[in-house]
């Protein structure tokens, strides 16, 4: 019981002394748009076979566990939730260098006419701002 004991401490005091004690809080974003029906099966087809150079920039862009979500909530009125986790410091630095990249703006010249803006939505843009009001950790 004592060497194991012995082994938990050396692992913690090398976690500590490494700085993993020191983990960034994780920052998690939700939002909404609508999807065109006619544009359904198109948008489904690119992201089940998202491009390669898309996914890597979205990691170089410190962004994780990110998901797209449809749903019709009412007859013929399609809706897309997205979630994702963002582990850098600057998230809106790492949105400018995403939309500066070349294949994400190719990426997003092929999804953004699927998309219909929710008629909510004030400012410029596809995908409206979700306010988180529940988290269980």
């Amino acid at each position: 019981m004592k060497k194991r004991q012995a082994v938990v401490i050396a692992v913690l005091g090398c976690c500590l002394t490494a700085g993993c004690a020191t983990v960034k809080p994780v920052q998690r974003y939700g939002w909404v748009t609508g999807l065109k029906p006619e544009k359904m099966a198109y948008y489904k087809e690119l992201h089940g076979k998202p491009w390669p150079g898309v996914v890597a920039k979205l990691k170089d862009c410190h962004i994780q566990n990110y998901s797209i979500y449809l749903a019709e909530l009412e007859p013929g009125r399609h809706y897309l939730f997205s979630y994702l986790e963002y582990t850098g410091d600057d998230f809106q630095a790492d949105m400018k260098k995403m939309a500066a990249d070349p294949t994400t703006q190719r990426w997003w010249k092929e999804t953004d006419p699927c998309q219909q803006p929710v008629s909510t939505k004030k400012d410029k843009g596809i995908w409206m701002d979700m306010q988180r009001v529940f988290f269980l950790e």
